[in-house]
C-alpha cells in the first residue's frame, strides 16, 4: 500500500507522510549502512554453502553484481551482497566486509563465463569450487550449432546455384532434390533454425 492510497482513504497529506516515514519512522537517517548503501551492501547472515554470482541491470542501465544464496531459492534471506558495477576490484573490496571464516564455508559458486566473475570467486571464495551457469553453456552450444547451420546453408545455396547453372547450360529444367517433407536442402536449412532446439 502506498502513501498515495492512504491519502485517498484517510485524507492525510501523502507527501508529508512519505517524508516523515523516511526521515523518522523508518530509521533510514540513522541506518548504519547509509554511508555506503549506494555503492554496496552485504548481508553476512545470509551466506550459505552454495552461492551464485551474476550481473544484472536494475534501473537506468546501471549494472550491479549480485551474490545470492542458492539454497534459499530467491526467497527471504537470499541476498548475500549487491555491489554497484561489475569491476572485480570493487566487488572484491565489498565482499571483504564479510568475515573470512564465513567466506571459507562456501563450497560452490555458480557464475557466468566472465573473467571478472572468475577473479572475484577465486579471490573471495578460495575454498569453493566454481560451476559455470548452465544458461551460458547452452548459449555457447546454440551459437555453435547456428554457426554450423549457416555455413551448411551457404554451401547448399552455392550447390543449388551450380546445379541451376549446369541445368541451364544443358538446356534442362532445374528440379532440386526434395526430401520427404517437400523441402529442398537449402529450404530445410533455412527453416531449421528453431527445429534444431526443440525437445522431442
Amino acid at each position: 500500500m502506498t502513501c498515495r492510497t492512504l491519502d485517498d482513504f484517510y485524507h492525510i497529506d501523502a507527501s508529508t507522510l512519505e517524508k516523515q516515514y523516511k526521515d523518522v519512522l523508518s530509521g533510514y537517517r540513522t541506518w548504519e549502512e547509509l554511508s555506503h548503501a549506494d555503492d554496496w551492501l552485504v548481508f553476512p547472515d545470509n551466506i550459505g554453502p552454495n552461492l551464485a554470482i551474476d550481473e544484472t541491470s536494475l534501473s537506468n542501465g546501471n549494472l550491479y553484481t549480485i551474490v545470492t544464496n542458492r539454497d534459499r531459492h530467491c526467497r527471504e534471506m537470499c541476498l548475500v551482497a549487491i555491489v554497484a558495477g561489475v569491476k572485480s576490484e570493487t566487488v572484491i573490496a565489498a565482499l571483504r566486509h564479510i568475515p573470512e571464516d564465513l567466506l571459507d564455508r562456501v563450497e560452490e559458486v555458480t557464475l557466468a563465463l566472465s573473467d571478472s566473475m572468475r577473479k572475484i570467486v577465486r579471490s573471495c571464495f578460495r575454498k569453493a569450487s566454481r560451476v559455470i551457469d548452465r544458461f551460458h553453456i547452452q548459449k555457447l552450444a546454440c551459437d555453435a550449432v547456428q554457426e554450423m547451420r549457416i555455413k551448411l546453408r551457404w554451401d547448399a545455396i552455392q550447390e543449388a546455384n551450380e546445379e541451376m547453372e549446369e541445368a541451364k547450360l544443358n538446356g534442362e529444367l532445374y528440379l532440386p532434390v526434395r526430401y520427404e517433407n517437400g523441402d529442398s536442402k537449402k529450404e530445410l536449412l533455412a527453416r531449421s533454425r528453431y527445429l534444431l532446439f526443440k525437445s522431442s
